[in-house]
């Protein structure tokens, strides 16, 4: 079966989410104070339930009867479509919270705009989710401005994670064919218009954090057509052992 532009698109944006959320629950229980445990946590848990209504929509449009955890679960690295910016390694607090501030400053402006897509269901998941980043942004900025602005060693970190993942944000801002077709059918925003929003975030945070704004240069991409990192299949290894040993299981 051929898969639509529109079950392509959902599930891309089920995979950001769930992988992401996934690399913040690795920090369960080693966050570097007690609060912070408690908010990467929620922060995971956000979106993780981003994750569930995407591939719930997903299994829908594609009709084949897959739910939630068949997409989620029973799926190889190459069906993965998610950018390769959330799949990148959590390494220290520093990479964690910019990774997770270059992802929110980009999907919360990108939920504003979907919120006025023309599909219903996309709509509504976009309107929760608008109020979950709109948080993530804010905590990942005043992480990044304390450790940036803080003592010689947070800063020289936070200004390494920036130089490291600045090269997978080009890929948040890449519209292919799949993408093109939804724009035009007013379901999908352009995220080439959301690019000043995003600039505008980082620059803020930047000036505040005393960080340098990486140049802009190469950019990975691939991620959202199966191309990815070897650190995604180390996260399926992981995420999917329970359902690959226990076929079906059900709690």
């Amino acid at each position: 079966m051929t898969e639509t532009p529109l079950f392509r698109y959902t599930l891309r944006l089920a995979d950001n989410a769930l992988v992401l959320g996934h690399r913040l629950s690795e920090w369960v229980g080693r966050a570097p104070v007690l609060e912070e445990d408690l908010a990467l946590g929620n922060l995971g848990l956000d979106l993780i339930g981003q994750a569930r209504a995407f591939y719930v929509y997903a299994g829908e449009i594609e009709g084949r009867g897959r739910d939630e955890d068949a997409l989620a679960y029973l799926r190889d690295a190459g069906e993965y479509c998610n950018v390769l910016l959330v799949e990148q390694p959590n390494g220290d607090f520093a990479a964690t919270m910019m990774r997770q501030l270059f992802y929110s400053a980009f999907a919360h402006p990108f939920f504003e705009a979907l919120q006025k897509s023309r599909d219903a269901t996309l709509a509504a998941i976009a309107a929760k989710a608008v109020k979950e980043m709109a948080y993530h942004v804010r905590h990942s900025a005043e992480w990044v401005i304390r450790l940036g602005d803080g003592t010689d060693e947070s800063h020289r970190r936070a200004q390494q994670a920036a130089d490291d993942l600045w090269t997978y944000t080009g890929e948040l801002f890449e519209a292919d064919a799949v993408e093109r077709a939804l724009i035009e059918a007013g379901i999908a925003p352009d995220t080439a218009a959301l690019r000043a929003s995003f600039d505008n975030a980082i620059n803020d945070v930047f000036d505040e954090a005393t960080l340098q704004r990486p140049g802009s240069g190469f950019m990975q991409s691939g991620g959202r057509d199966g191309r990815h990192s070897e650190h995604l299949g180390f996260i399926l290894t992981e995420l999917q052992f329970l359902q690959r040993v226990y076929p079906g299981a059900k709690w």
